[in-house]
């Protein structure tokens, strides 16, 4: 199972660095230096291959279309390797090794990253849990009333959110503390969530 650990965003500065929206709670460990992450193109299709654009690959590897090849669409790497990672003002910004300029960092805009989950190890608290343990478990009231299944979990500033994707199809945001979510079962595949009156209405 791939497992997105980020998605890229904006371009910070004019020498390649990236913003990156983290969707994991060790970004310490997944966006350490030397790390290679795999990518999942974005959604919007992609763009020309900007004229001053540079992109170094590695021997063997398909290099980006020449630019002198007149809207020619820029082919996002099968892999990233970070170069250098940082924490800036509650964000994660992140050097990719051969992403030398602005242009280029630009057409990367919306690339997920992704591991392999067979290369995640398992927490040792038996109280904490990878994202993709959760994601697809019922949730439930302590009373056993369904309320929907779990998203996604957003990882804020304060504290991690698990996204409820309710019956009628909108979502939900729940707090993942303890007063909250007394207990995740995951050997029954379901999350307990005991909600304070008006949290799923948000």
């Amino acid at each position: 199972m791939q497992l997105v650990v980020g998605r890229i965003g904006k371009p910070h500065g004019v020498r390649g660095e990236v913003t990156v929206e983290v969707r994991t709670d060790e970004p310490e460990a997944r966006f350490a230096p030397g790390t290679v992450l795999r990518t999942v193109p974005g959604a919007t299709p992609p763009t020309a291959a900007p004229s001053n654009a540079v992109l170094r690959t590695e021997p063997g590897a398909t290099p980006p279309p020449p630019a002198d090849q007149p809207g020619a669409p820029f082919q996002v790497p099968a892999e990233l390797t970070i170069e250098e990672a940082r924490f800036h003002q509650g964000r994660v910004l992140i050097a990719f090794d051969g992403i030398l300029d602005r242009n280029t960092a630009e057409a990367l805009r919306g690339t997920l990253l992704v591991v392999d989950s067979a290369d995640v190890a398992p927490p040792d608290d038996p109280e904490e849990f990878h994202d993709h343990q959760l994601v697809g478990l019922a949730v439930v009231t302590p009373a056993g009333e369904r309320l929907g299944e779990v998203a996604r979990i957003d990882h804020a500033p304060s504290s991690d959110l698990l996204v409820l994707r309710r019956p009628e199809g909108r979502t939900a945001l729940i707090p993942f503390v303890r007063a909250i979510v007394p207990e995740v079962d995951l050997a029954g595949g379901r999350v307990i969530v005991d909600p304070p009156a008006g949290l799923l209405d948000l």
